[in-house]
């Protein structure tokens, strides 16, 4: 699943036809419990799962899957140039760093020629508004511009999670800045079969404005 709308690869082909997967190094940034490393392994492919939380991969370990888990930081990947056919990554490590582009550089570098890279996040544009499932998360509630990031502190007052908003105009400007063609940007439609409400996400807010946007890049 690309995100909550429920817009899966099988049917998006953003990676390129399932069929084709079998035997191509597939590296996945921010891959949590490594769910769309799983899929892909199903398929042939050869995924790799990286994250820099270890907790995380302890899932990943727990669920299993007969793939390497690295857990490191996606801005310094510990891979030789030129290692991996494709990248992936379903809201994960980009909306987490506050430089994008030392992430998209380093993809950029262990991707092969003509290697793709498909990542989704948050639609920029549900930075302006409340992350509320009903109708007080349809007013504007913030400047879509204002790039100061979320935090959240312990008592202590240490972060604990921070996520950083760009515009849409400056994750274009950050793949094309590290070397990619964006060849496509995919804003998936509600679908009228998905009745779940997930955080922000629900039918109602869906249906009247994007929650997620999926960037299809290539290195030429």
């Amino acid at each position: 699943m690309w995100g909550p709308e429920g817009l899966d690869e099988v049917e998006a082909e953003l990676l390129g036809p399932p069929e084709e997967l079998k035997g191509r190094d597939v590296l996945e940034l921010g891959a949590g419990a490594a769910q769309c490393s799983r899929w892909l392994a199903a398929q042939g492919a050869r995924p790799v799962a990286l994250d820099i939380s270890h907790r995380q991969l302890q899932h990943a370990l727990r669920i299993g899957g007969a793939f390497p888990l690295v857990c490191a930081d996606a801005g310094a990947l510990p891979f030789a140039d030129a290692s991996f056919d494709l990248a992936c990554s379903a809201y994960g490590a980009l909306p987490f760093v506050a430089d994008p582009r030392l992430v998209l550089r380093e993809v950029h570098r262990v991707l092969r020629p003509g290697g793709r890279l498909v990542f989704s996040l948050t639609h920029p544009v549900r930075w302006a508004f409340p992350d509320e499932p009903g109708p007080e998360g349809l007013s504007v509630s913030g400047s879509y511009f204002d790039r100061t990031p979320y935090v959240e502190q312990d008592e202590s007052g240490h972060a604990v999670y921070v996520e950083h908003h760009r515009t849409l105009g400056d994750r274009v400007r950050d793949v094309v800045a590290s070397g990619f063609r964006l060849v496509d940007l995919v804003e998936p439609e509600w679908p009228a079969w998905n009745t779940a409400e997930w955080g922000g996400w629900s039918p109602l807010r869906g249906s009247l404005i994007p929650g997620t946007a999926i960037f299809v890049c290539v290195r030429d």
